[in-house]
């Protein structure tokens, strides 16, 4: 081999070397930002959930990875949430027993509000936190629809409905809601509400009776949640990731698998609109445009 061929082998050889270098690096710092960190151990993964509760796809996938993750042996999901549509509510309700159901310990640790469908989510937690301060509670479930009859009368906008099936534009916005409609409506709302008691009366092993008492749509501090035995103990994240640990049987200070960080502009413009207003303004009717929201 010439001396030229050398040293273009050489090159060649340590280009090789630090494109190499880069992968291994480039991988690390991936897996460090998804919150896995580094393979080996058993750890403790923390799950965020934040804002208002309306599409918990990436939330549920994410459980659903620390579920086939043998590594994960306890999860803490950490919520800050007023609460939000029944559905996806009850998606990560489900996820987090299929943990439990697994072996796999789950503690929530209930943020500035966990309230309505924050806190039914927590109730399906082995064990709850919650700072003195948190506001939580507000078990119950409402639907809130605008009646603008006057109002298109006033600007001479005719709302015309065509419709197979009596009910199917219950809640049109264009005229007064009728006894029956509303009947159909609150019999709706009340089994949601009856599913949410069960919920917490089962996930916190308190009688049905005592949480009929307090599921009255109010709030609670963490104090005052603890008292009724809504929370088992008054801590911070910190608090949460050692009870985790100590269901798990893993020794004090666990290695953390930290929570994946998300954004949109979706999420950032969710985030700012009150969307409990925008299921009554003027539009198609139908309940697929009415959500159930379990909010504070």
């Amino acid at each position: 081999m010439t001396g030229r061929a050398r040293v273009v082998a050489t090159t060649l050889g340590l280009m090789a070397g630090v494109v190499a270098l880069f992968v291994v690096t480039l991988w690390v710092v991936l897996r460090l930002s998804e919150g896995g960190g580094l393979p080996g151990g058993q750890k403790v993964a923390i799950v965020e959930i934040e804002g208002t509760i309306v599409d918990t796809s990436d939330v549920v996938r994410e459980l659903r990875d620390d579920l086939d993750n043998s590594a994960v042996r306890a999860v803490v999901v950490r919520i800050n949430s007023p609460g939000g549509v029944v559905g996806p509510t009850q998606e990560v309700y489900g996820e987090l027993r299929r943990l439990r159901k697994a072996g796999k310990p789950v503690v929530a640790s209930l943020g500035a509000v966990a309230a309505s469908g924050g806190y039914y989510i927590a109730a399906a937690a082995n064990r709850i936190y919650a700072n003195p301060g948190t506001l939580t509670g507000s078990i119950g479930v409402i639907m809130q629809l605008a009646n603008v009859e006057g109002l298109f009368k006033k600007i001479g906008v005719d709302y015309v409905v065509v419709k197979a099936g009596a009910h199917k534009d219950i809640g049109n916005p264009s005229r007064p809601m009728t006894p029956e409609e509303r009947r159909i409506l609150q019999a709706l709302l009340d089994d949601v509400h009856a599913q949410f008691i069960d919920a917490v009366a089962d996930g916190r092993h308190l009688e049905r009776r005592a949480v009929v008492a307090f599921a009255d749509g109010r709030i609670f501090s963490g104090a005052q949640a603890k008292s009724l035995h809504m929370v088992d103990a008054l801590g911070g994240l910190e608090d949460a990731v050692e009870g985790a640990a100590e269901l798990a049987g893993l020794p004090p200070h666990p290695r953390v698998i930290q929570p994946r960080r998300r954004f949109s502009l979706y999420d950032l413009l969710r985030t700012q609109l009150d969307l409990r207003g925008l299921s009554g303004l003027p539009g198609p009717p139908p309940l697929l445009r009415m959500p159930l929201y379990l909010m504070d």
